[in-house]
């Protein structure tokens, strides 16, 4: 539960963060490497946007893995909580009008988020990227055609579902909220960091 409210919260950001940088992405990174592929040859005054985007991506991985390091048992609590106040300084930018500090303080949160679930230092499950889950969806139907039951296959259905339904939201909160819908993403990363909190208070 705790992955597909991540899943939700990577795509109403990204759908804000799409909006706002008009047809960049703050999440899909795959996205934003065509755009600079395209942009070289078409428009090279505008491949510094997704070049940008990108690297500030990985500085958010490199960020997240480290604070996740060295958090220890809490990690996925000092994780949401940095993710929070990176999202709180991108609704800041989006309140002053600053579209380059909303779209480049999410793109680091988005980067960072990736380091939820890791396993042996590997990225177990994605949340902000739904490539491979829609394989392994794919993977599944073909199971089960076969005469096989996959419960990942399901998971990662869900997973899509949620990053989609949270892209609506962020594109329905856009349009009627205008600058304050990223506050909205701030607040339900806290939510988040709150949950993840009382489970390794648990464990």
């Amino acid at each position: 539960m705790l992955a597909l409210g991540m899943a939700g919260l990577a795509g109403y950001t990204d759908a804000i963060g799409f909006l706002a940088a008009n047809g960049y992405f703050v999440s899909f990174m795959s996205g934003n490497t065509t755009r600079l592929a395209v942009d070289l040859v078409a428009q090279p005054s505008n491949a510094w946007v997704p070049a940008g985007l990108i690297a500030g991506f990985v500085i958010g991985v490199a960020a997240g893995a480290l604070v996740t390091d060295l958090a220890a048992a809490r990690r996925k609590t000092a994780l949401l909580s940095l993710v929070c106040a990176l999202l709180i300084i991108a609704a800041t930018g989006a309140a002053m009008g600053s579209a380059a500090l909303l779209a480049g303080t999410m793109v680091l949160a988005m980067g960072a988020l990736n380091n939820a679930f890791r396993r042996d230092g590997e990225v177990a499950v994605g949340v902000t990227y739904m490539t491979g889950a829609l394989v392994r969806l794919g993977q599944g139907l073909a199971a089960r055609i076969g005469g096989r039951e996959t419960g990942a296959a399901r998971a990662a259905g869900l997973l899509w579902l949620s990053l989609g339904s949270g892209a609506v939201a962020g594109a329905m909160a856009t349009q009627a909220l205008g600058s304050a819908a990223p506050a909205l993403a701030a607040v339900a990363a806290g939510l988040l960091a709150l949950t993840a909190a009382r489970i390794e208070a648990r464990s």
